[in-house]
């Protein structure tokens, strides 16, 4: 395999697993379905994967034309998106998941909603974060038919892996405890905040180096 293209699957399994953060999502979800017997418990997280797979593969096939045809340069939106990706990861550098608390059931706002749609789906397994981080990779410059399908390979595998985890998430969140998972959400936090970082310092470079070129 190509060492670059081995870099890019590499940069982008480690941000995706970061953002989508299934370990951080587990106490949430043993919050909302903890009223529901083990056979809906485990239908509710296979909608909420599909769901969440499903938005995630939208944006990873249309996300490109969708900035294209707004205008939006590619390191237009790298900066913004490391911006943002970094304000994501800020909360977890304390311990939390950016705007995840789970909502109560008994809540009037949740009643007669799906929680395999909101919040498990969106924006727990597919958020802002998520959205954002599939327009990064999909908008660099050397995106091709190759990496745009090794890119979905790796979000299957991201939701397969968070399939794994949230399906034992009660028996983890028990052994763990919320004090280590949130000792692991703060780890995750400055690596997704590096991250972050290094798509801005990609994108002012890549503005920069087009305005060399229009000069020369």
């Amino acid at each position: 395999m190509d060492e670059d293209l081995l870099q890019f699957a590499l940069k982008a399994f480690v941000t995706l697993i970061v953002v989508v953060d299934p370990l951080g999502v587990a106490p949430n979800f043993v919050a909302l379905t903890s009223e529901l017997d083990t056979i809906e418990r485990n239908r509710t997280l296979r909608r909420a994967l599909i769901v969440a797979f499903s938005v995630t593969l939208f944006f990873l096939v249309g996300g490109r034309w969708l900035l294209a045809y707004l205008g939006v340069t590619v390191h237009a939106f790298a900066i913004s998106g490391g911006i943002l990706l970094f304000a994501a990861a800020w909360p977890m550098l304390f311990g939390h998941r950016p705007g995840l608390q789970a909502p109560e059931r008994s809540e009037p706002s949740m009643v007669g909603e799906d929680i395999a749609v909101f919040p498990l789906a969106i924006p727990l397994l597919s958020g802002p974060g998520t959205i954002t981080t599939i327009l990064l990779l999909t908008n660099q410059q050397d995106m091709d038919i190759l990496r745009a399908g090794m890119l979905a390979t790796i979000v299957a595998v991201v939701y397969l892996i968070a399939w794994f985890l949230l399906y034992a998430a009660d028996r983890i969140v028990t052994r763990l405890g919320e004090g280590k998972v949130r000792i692991i959400t703060r780890v995750l936090g400055i690596i997704l905040a590096a991250l972050a970082v290094q798509f801005v310092l990609n994108g002012i470079g890549g503005f920069y180096g087009s305005l060399i070129h229009r000069a020369g």
